[in-house]
């Protein structure tokens, strides 16, 4: 009975939870129509997620490709199959590694830098001054962030499959020796446009839960210093375990489409 008690509290918890998040995100979006955001404000937020970024972007991603051809090199040359690591490679990072890991690094740097900016600015009670002044603060400190990440995850997302193509093709190339010519073939031909460009819906969704969970955490921030760094936490949890189940759905759709795509071009075929 007890442990029914706690389970059914915490349940209402996390009800109560999601519902405020909820309203705190309508009003965010709310805000993309009716508010106007400042250019050098925008600008200079942009410079802090996109620039700054892409540092660590470019390492992760250049990584991800190296890490993927020494893993997966021993299976293929058993099987005399060198020449398609490519086709393999490319299409785990411009699929699935890529959009993920850039998204949960930038969960890491860009997410828990804005809770924990947001949360100083509700501990010192700057953002109560803001609505004293009649601005308000969602609209005036959540949208520009928002706005930036939806622009810039994506574009970050493309360098970070980038290096890791480059990443791959410097261990296959320049330490196993695998034929230039063949590998490149064979990564082309499983990797079209539509995939690049259905693979960027995922980094959308990804920027746009990073922004308005971590921006959440930092409004509700309570405690002083010791808050703050809770609401850091909280933002980069919640926005990896947002990542991970969006990963998931995203990935069902996108595989719908597709398929949708393949059974169309069969039909124009056959007719």
């Amino acid at each position: 009975m007890a442990q029914g008690i706690i389970l059914g509290r915490d349940i209402n918890r996390a009800m109560i939870a999601l519902g405020d998040w909820s309203a705190f995100a309508g009003h965010a979006l709310r805000g993309l129509v009716g508010a106007r955001t400042r250019s050098g404000t925008l600008i200079s937020i942009c410079y802090s997620i996109g620039v700054m970024s892409v540092p660590v972007i470019v390492i992760t991603g250049f990584f991800i490709g190296m890490v993927l051809a020494v893993q997966a090199y021993a299976q293929y040359h058993n099987l005399g199959l060198d020449t398609w690591l490519g086709s393999m490679i490319h299409q785990s990072v411009i699929r699935e590694l890529g959009p993920v890991l850039a998204a949960v690094m930038l969960a890491g740097r860009v997410g828990s830098a804005m809770a924990a900016e947001l949360g100083t600015m509700k501990v010192t009670e700057q953002i109560d001054a803001l609505a004293c002044l009649g601005v308000d603060p969602v609209h005036y400190l959540v949208v520009p962030r928002f706005l930036a990440c939806v622009l810039l995850i994506p574009l970050l997302t493309v360098l970070a499959n980038v290096a890791g193509v480059i990443g791959a093709a410097v261990i296959c190339l320049s330490i196993y020796h695998i034929d230039a010519h063949h590998y490149w073939q064979h990564g082309r031909d499983f990797i079209d446009l539509s995939d690049v460009i259905l693979n960027l819906i995922k980094p959308v969704f990804f920027g746009a839960f990073i922004a308005l969970i971590s921006c959440h955490r930092g409004f509700r921030c309570r405690g002083g210093s010791e808050g703050v760094g809770r609401a850091s936490t909280e933002a980069f949890v919640w926005s990896f375990l947002a990542i991970l189940v969006l990963d998931f759905f995203l990935g069902l759709t996108i595989n719908s489409i597709k398929s949708r795509w393949l059974d169309l071009d069969m039909v124009k075929l056959t007719s």
